[in-house]
């Protein structure tokens, strides 16, 4: 597995931005269109703000999440509200959009739809970035939750997955773990010793169920991208 290691956090924002552009602007050049998938928490937003200034054709680039809460998009916890204040900004304003909270009430009514604005995400994706929790949930694929099973079968044909983690709050909107997979390009991003040594613990075992993480480091061509 190829890992980048960077000296600080903000080293690791700039170069990582500047890697990501490239790739978007390579896949530009490819297809006429790029796609960037996301993941919320406070770890990226600084390489958001990095890569919101990049100077790249913004306009053909589709950006959408690789998980979200069930909760109005005026509340804190939205993933969707912090992409829009951290990323979808400065020249990466021009950028697509394509959110996962949509007008049903519950989460496991609102996947049919999600299903459906898929189809304007190009695929396979051109850069994947997930986060990792402490448990070893990535995306919102939580070891506690009754849906995992669902979500890892690779033989699952749908896009989406809604999910209730019983060990954080919300129901989740997830991208399943064969939607996860199909992508060009894909990035663990972690900041600090904590995340790493379970990203290490991850990397020794094999049950998935235990740390869905796992799930993907095993079929995935996957790049760690660390910094203390």
């Amino acid at each position: 597995m190829k890992q980048s290691i960077y000296e600080s956090a903000e080293q690791l924002n700039q170069q990582f931005a500047s890697r990501i552009a490239g790739l978007l602007e390579q896949g530009i050049a490819e297809t006429g269109r790029a796609s960037l998938v996301v993941s919320g928490g406070r770890t990226p937003q600084g390489m958001f703000k990095q890569l919101s200034e990049m100077d790249i054709d913004w306009s053909k680039v589709v950006i959408t999440l690789a998980d979200e809460r069930w909760v109005p998009l005026s509340d804190d916890a939205s993933n969707e509200k912090m992409v829009r204040e951290h990323l979808l900004v400065n020249k990466a304003s021009q950028a697509s959009f394509v959110g996962l909270k949509n007008s049903a009430e519950q989460a496991t009514d609102g996947v049919a739809q999600c299903n459906q604005a898929f189809d304007s995400i190009p695929t396979p994706f051109d850069v994947l970035i997930l986060g990792m929790g402490e448990d070893g949930h990535t995306a919102s694929l939580f070891p506690c939750s009754e849906q995992l099973s669902q979500g890892l079968d690779l033989s699952n044909q749908s896009h989406y997955i809604a999910v209730q983690p019983t060990t954080a709050p919300n129901w989740r909107m997830s991208l399943t773990l064969r939607a996860l997979l199909d992508s060009k390009n894909t990035f663990v991003h972690l900041v600090g010793d904590s995340k790493r040594q379970v990203f290490e613990q991850a990397l020794a075992g094999d049950d998935e169920t235990e740390m869905p993480i796992r799930a993907v480091l095993k079929q995935s061509d996957v790049e760690l991208v660390w910094a203390p």
